[in-house]
């Protein structure tokens, strides 16, 4: 199949060709369709495969056939959990729609508002926004939906990570009901899932590869190394196998900046991006990444996401994450759109753990490389057996609906108990706990008579009754003037 029988417009398959692309990818060539034709879509494939061209091209498409956009509306929204991820998502719609008549915009935190209100002022047909300040834009009343046409929710697993549910159901909140839903990610948690089904209509359902697998183009290997020797082995690495571009992964900000430091110290040119870096210094390190001006980038999981860079041959994990989906994420970076790539794990014997739960993951063990000159001094216990994947749990079923305030328990003679509430005990009958044994009386009875008289009397051996009557085990206290307070055969008065 090739992208010109996917039905899409020709200026579109024009930059599409410039772009150097002719036959589309397995999760494009199955969500292209079911987009045109205007399906709700849940697609999961690794990150790498194509999944935001596989939104993008029959998203163009379609607006390019409707009307354009009205001042401060937008008619696509595409909400990314990055800056970074909205940038690449906003240059792949420019690239691919540079022929056809629309306007788009890209809208993140970091950067003065501004200039994103006045690119709204006129109206955009895609826009690509955080959820933040895309609510922010809104409060000032810079962007509205009523024109809304689609909402694309790209990486939509990594929304979630990071806390932006709330921001999410916000946001939902304000757009029109009737709109076409798109939901892109490399891989769907049950939680995603739990979300899209309160948002998509009947889905078209698309996953090109088992959950939470990685690249078969991406060898996968770890050094077993003691945390201290972890820069030093790092920075071997790179000289002796004259990596000239590499993307190493921390867990830390601060672990990131000292890395860099240690690095540059080193000789071998680098830069830190992660969330305290100003979206200024963000943009240029990748910039410079990309065009071979520095040889490493050291990243955080959380600025990492969305970063898009062609051909890059290797990542390194100087840490392990302390989610394992993280690292499908990571080493996704590499063996993008079917080339081949290196993952190179830097294991200490405190991250055994977390190696065993990635290992438990991905469904394999990572093959261990020993470095000479790095045996450890606390060596890396060995990898668990792997267990096959959990089924996912059965529905549970729905209980008994109770009628009448009763419980669904049963008595010693199978007949539905009485409901359980507290009832005042009443007399009659022998050998029970109330009346004739079978039955107890939540009643109170008064007796008006002159002297005010107010009884308690359990009438009967083993009996109790809520009467206030008299006869034998009596409680009676007369409202009269003078009293008597008697204890006799097993009868108590007490005059008040």
């Amino acid at each position: 199949m090739k992208f010109a029988d996917l039905g899409l417009a020709a200026p579109i398959l024009e930059a599409v060709l410039e772009k150097g692309y002719d036959t589309p990818s397995p999760i494009q060539a199955q969500a292209i369709p079911a987009v045109l034709a205007g399906r709700d879509v849940m697609a999961a494939a690794q990150t790498g495969t194509g999944k935001t061209a596989g939104f993008t091209l029959p998203l163009l498409h379609n607006l390019f056939l409707g009307q354009r956009a009205r001042g401060n509306q937008c008619r696509a929204l595409v909400l990314t959990p990055t800056r970074e991820l909205a940038a690449q998502v906003g240059e792949s719609v420019k690239a691919y729609g540079k022929k056809l008549p629309l306007k788009s915009t890209v809208v993140f935190g970091g950067v003065k508002i501004n200039p994103q209100m006045q690119a709204l002022r006129g109206g955009v047909d895609v826009l690509v926004a955080t959820p933040g300040r895309l609510l922010d834009l809104h409060q000032q009343n810079a962007v509205k939906f009523d024109q809304l046409e689609v909402l694309v929710l790209d990486e939509a697993d990594r929304m979630l990570d990071m806390g932006f549910i709330r921001d999410i159901k916000k946001i939902l909140a304000l757009l029109p009901s009737k709109r076409q839903n798109l939901l892109f990610s490399a891989t769907f948690s049950d939680e995603i899932r739990d979300l899209a089904k309160g948002l998509v209509r009947d889905p078209e359902e698309i996953s090109v590869t088992p959950k939470n697998s990685t690249a078969k183009r991406v060898e996968q290997w770890l050094h077993p190394v003691d945390k201290k020797k972890k820069p030093k082995l790092l920075m071997d690495l790179i000289v002796d196998n004259d990596w000239q571009q590499v993307l190493v992964f921390t867990k830390t900000k601060h672990g990131a900046n000292r890395l860099t430091r240690y690095l540059d110290e080193g000789g071998v040119s680098a830069a830190a991006i992660h969330g305290n870096k100003s979206q200024g210094a963000r943009t240029k390190a990748l910039a410079n990444f990309k065009d071979g001006a520095i040889r490493v980038l050291v990243a955080t999981d959380i600025a990492a996401r969305g970063l898009d860079i062609d051909q890059l041959p290797q990542v390194v994990n100087y840490e392990l994450p302390q989610v394992a989906e993280d690292y499908v994420h990571r080493i996704g970076r590499t063996g993008r759109a079917g080339a081949s790539g290196k993952a190179i794990s830097l294991v200490c014997a405190d991250e055994h753990e977390l190696l065993v739960k990635i290992e438990q993951l991905i469904q394999r063990h990572l093959e261990r490389t020993p470095m000479p000159g790095y045996e450890m001094a606390h060596p890396l216990p060995e990898s668990k057996p792997i267990r096959p994947p959990k089924k996912p749990k059965k529905p549970k079923k729905p209980k008994a609906e109770h009628h009448d305030g009763q419980r669904g328990v049963r008595s010693d003679h199978g007949e539905q108990a009485k409901p359980q509430q507290r009832r005042r005990r009443s007399g009659g009958g022998q050998g029970g706990n109330g009346g004739n044994g079978e039955q107890r009386q939540g009643q109170r009875r008064r007796q008006d008579q002159g002297q005010g008289q107010g009884q308690r009397s359990g009438g009967g051996d083993g009996q109790r009754s809520g009467n206030r009557s008299g006869g034998q085990g009596q409680r009676s206290g007369n409202r009269s003037g003078g009293g008597q307070g008697q204890r006799s055969g097993g009868q108590r008065s007490g005059n008040r």
